[in-house]
């Protein structure tokens, strides 16, 4: 099937070249386009914080996470008059926000600060932040700073936007080495940087569409132009490595373009739905930013197999020999195959001495702590980092982003007296006696209680911030103690939200799901497997071998940072899973083709690493150059990714492949490449009957 496909390819070569022309000049518009339309949001359907934004929107017109906060530095901040001037000032800016008002005026720390409270979410909000400041700045008076979630939204993106371009200046030389080192001075160098190219429009210009109806997190511009970058050029090389092979075998142009799709092409495939599989289920996790980041991340393989279908084999076509083969196969006992035979010759001892390391790695991850994130973490040189800066150490560091009780007392007037009045103020005393409290705002005005008199709002300052161990542990109180000590009325209910609510409900629900995740990832990555290498036994190595690495990677973080944000470690899993099984598929496909061949277990594994551990390790080092492109930015959670990332895909290419793979199928020997012949029907492929012992 893949070679007709191939043969069609061929057959409108010049069509296919025309559409990936305009894929390339609408993702480099989208790509443009894209920043104003991501926010990072850690919303959470369902929970306690979700409830308590919605009412806090409908009925206070406030919703935390799209309100700014407006900071002024002065020398008498107890001045009422200069305190009326600066809120008329604000009240006159706000007007460029649709559905904003002034909520608070405040005083602490030489400074005057204000909320200008909107109704709409993150997303949208931060796009009128350039409006409010040039509107504020348009009159006379203290210098104003703008800050708030969606204002320090609005600033990361130019930093997104640096931090590609830095990781892109680190990435595209060591990828362009190494391309030189394996393929020489030739066009064929030019093949990987053309596809990836085209990849990463294509993504980029999906993303964009896909902004538009669901929410999309910030980060995905990074992982589409590193990511995107690494896995394009890796999938390239191997084919064109193929195809020069298959030149150097005596195959016309367009034969060689077909043997090499039904092979490298076909293994590419496999591959990339292994690296879609860990990110497809993230699809189905209860919490919209691992959802975002999924939607994401599955764009990027999915385009890299469009390509690598259609791109790929009309630009071998177009060069032909022109891609610089070296006329002659590589011999198949090389440097590679000789490494190989030694470690099968001691194979419990190279096992044991590569596995040991690994596993005492993965015993220090059960040491990893995660945090819904920090904006302490984030560059502080933007105005909105610095106006954050100076209401943390004025204000306090909870004060800025407090913890919001809603009350809904279950009938009109309930909140401004009665019982449910009566036990709101026992929440309020019973908080004030909290060692974590700082501080407690409520009362019976507009600002506490909505018109209908139904609902109250209490507004909980903690000490440290909202990411905080001991804030997380003043909601888990507030939710299971002080609320039921309060005494509400049966037919009252309280809601624990604000940003420090909503990131432990992040968390919860997060790794409540995560479990899920690592057992579908594991079965439909054995079920992937089982089809590409026909065989019951080596997608079970290859899954165990993978969560191997990725504890390994686990144990690392614990070791180097004690703590990382949340997302980290689970869509860390997903990426590391399916980049893990690229250099596997490449690896075992071949030496399958060599089993098939000669029947010779040793023989298989030797020829199939000689052939496949130059460019698979060129490949990874290629990853790890793109990865590292995370390590240069200025974003910490997305250093602490690429680091971990980086680092797995080097233990996987080294360690892993190099030894662990060649020692356990010298151990298994024939039951490597045992498929009954029941199984084979149901997966249509052929049968591979377990042969007699030599």
């Amino acid at each position: 099937m893949l070679e007709r496909w191939t043969r069609a390819v061929l057959r409108f070569r010049v069509a296919v070249l025309a559409a990936w022309l305009v894929v390339v000049l609408g993702g480099t518009l989208a790509a443009v386009k894209l920043p104003p339309l991501l926010a990072n949001s850690f919303e959470v359907p369902g929970t306690d914080s979700d409830r308590a934004r919605t009412i806090l929107a409908r009925r206070f017109g406030d919703r935390p996470d799209g309100t700014f906060a407006v900071v002024f530095r002065v020398a008498h901040p107890s001045d009422r008059a200069l305190r009326t001037r600066l809120r008329a000032r604000l009240e006159r800016a706000a007007r460029v926000v649709p559905t904003a008002h002034v909520a608070v005026v405040g005083t602490g720390g030489g400074l005057v600060f204000g909320e200008i409270a909107t109704t709409i979410d993150l997303q949208h909000a931060k796009r009128h932040t350039a409006a409010l400041r040039g509107a504020l700045a348009a009159e006379a008076g203290p210098t104003a700073l703008v800050t708030g979630q969606p204002a320090i939204q609005h600033d990361l993106d130019p930093v997104f936007a640096g931090d590609v371009r830095r990781g892109e200046a680190i990435a595209l030389p060591v990828a362009l080495l190494v391309l030189v080192a394996v393929l020489g001075l030739s066009l064929a160098v030019a093949i990987p940087f053309v596809f990836a190219a085209c990849t990463i429009a294509a993504t980029f210009l999906a993303v964009w569409a896909l902004a538009h109806a669901v929410p999309m997190v910030t980060y995905v511009t990074n992982l589409v132009a590193l990511i995107g970058l690494g896995l394009a050029v890796d999938y390239s090389l191997l084919i064109v490595h193929r195809f020069r092979d298959e030149l150097a075998s005596g195959a016309s142009v367009d034969t060689a373009v077909v043997r090499t799709m039904a092979t490298a092409g076909r293994a590419v495939v496999a591959s990339g739905l292994a690296v879609a599989v860990g990110l497809a289920l993230l699809l189905f996790m209860p919490v919209p930013l691992l959802r975002s980041l999924g939607i994401g991340g599955l764009l990027i393989p999915l385009a890299s197999i469009a390509a690598a279908l259609t791109l790929q084999p009309a630009l071998l076509s177009v060069l032909g020999r022109r891609v610089g083969y070296r006329g002659a196969v590589r011999p198949a006992d090389g440097a590679w195959a000789r490494i190989a035979r030694e470690i099968m010759r001691r194979p419990f001892a190279c096992l044991a001495a590569g596995a040991a390391p690994l596993l005492a790695l993965a015993v220090a991850a059960a040491w990893l702590a995660v945090t819904p994130g920090s904006f302490s973490d984030l560059p502080g040189s933007p105005e909105a980092m610095r106006g954050y800066a100076l209401l943390r150490d004025g204000v306090g560091r909870g004060a800025v982003t407090p913890i919001e009780v809603v009350v809904d007392t279950g009938g009109a007037g309930g909140a401004r007296a009665g019982p449910a009045r009566a036990a709101v103020d026992r929440l309020v005393d019973e908080l004030l006696h909290d060692p974590e409290v700082l501080g407690v705002a409520s009362g019976r005005g507009r600002r506490y209680v909505d018109a209908s008199g139904r609902y109250a709002r209490v507004a909980v300052a903690a000490r440290h911030e909202y990411d905080a161990r001991e804030t997380r542990a003043l909601v888990r109180r507030l939710r299971d103690d002080h609320v039921s000590h309060a005494g509400l009325p049966p037919a009252a209910r309280a809601y624990v939200g604000g940003a420090p609510a909503q990131g432990a409900d992040f968390l919860d629900r997060s790794y409540g799901a995560f479990p899920w995740l690592v057992l579908g990832v594991l079965a439909l990555t054995y079920l992937v497997l089982l089809r590409a290498f026909r065989s019951l036994v080596l997608p079970l190595k290859a899954v165990l071998l993978n969560l191997l690495s990725v504890g390994a990677v686990y144990g690392i973080l614990a070791l180097a940072f004690g703590e990382v944000e949340g997302w980290i470690p689970i869509f860390l899993f997903a990426v590391l899973f399916g980049l893990s099984m690229d250099y596997e598929v490449f690896l075992v496909t071949r030496m399958r083709e060599r089993w098939d061949e000669v029947h010779d277990n040793e023989r298989a594994v030797a020829e199939g690493l000689e052939r496949t551990g130059r460019v698979v390790t060129a490949a990874a080092l290629i990853m790890v150059g793109a990865l590292a492109g995370f390590a240069a930015g200025r974003i910490e959670a997305l250093r602490h990714f690429g680091l971990g990332l980086a680092l797995a895909v080097l233990i996987d290419a080294t360690i892993v492949r190099a030894v662990l793979v060649p020692a356990l199928m010298a151990i298994l020997g024939r039951w490597n490449w045992w498929l009954p012949d029941r199984v084979a029907r149901v997966i249509h492929v052929e049968p591979s009957p377990l042969p007699e012992k030599p």
